[in-house]
């Protein structure tokens, strides 16, 4: 005879006398699943669009006309000026063509906040010239630049090199985890 031959006459054998379980004994009943918070879930929605104030402007921004530059108080100018000549790799990006401004705000926030989770430190947020908006300003670059002083983990930001997106987009650099 073979192993499995062997190893399957062993088993009968020592089960010959066993007598199976009725249904309604099942020792282990799966738990229910557990209920979705939806109420949490929209408070933590609503607290990531509020964390967001479109007129946030601190004293100590550094922008001069057109062009997005800031650094946050205590880092180095030197971080400023690497990000701007692009040391850092840009690992994600988000594109907000075309966004109204809640929901660009509202995609921003989830965006730097998964970002966050999975240790991001530099990523490029596409805001757009403002072509398409009303006047032909870019609404969102200047919305984009309030949302971004107002998060901790943001240390500086510029804009992107030409290649990168020119006045159409912004480099981000985020604290590591």
């Amino acid at each position: 005879m073979s192993d499995d031959t062997d190893d399957l006459h062993l088993f009968r054998e020592a089960v010959k006398d066993a007598k199976p379980l009725k249904h309604d004994r099942i020792l282990h009943r799966p738990s229910p699943p557990k209920p979705i918070p939806m109420q949490l879930i929209r408070d933590e929605q609503q607290a990531l669009k509020d964390s967001l104030s479109d007129d946030y402007m601190p004293a100590h921004e550094l922008e001069t006309g057109e062009e997005l530059l800031y650094l946050r108080d205590g880092h180095s100018p030197d971080i400023l000026r690497k990000l701007r000549r692009g040391h850092w790799v840009i690992q994600q990006q988000l594109d907000l063509h075309g966004m109204l401004v809640d929901e660009a705000r509202a995609y921003t926030a989830d965006f730097l906040n998964q970002c966050k989770k999975r240790g991001i430190r530099c990523v490029r947020i596409i805001h757009g010239k403002g072509l398409g908006s009303r006047n032909r300003e870019p609404v969102l670059k200047n919305k984009l630049r309030s949302w971004l002083m107002q998060r901790d983990e943001v240390i500086a930001y510029c804009q992107a090199r030409q290649v990168d997106g020119g006045a159409g987009a912004v480099v981000v650099l985020l604290k590591s985890s």
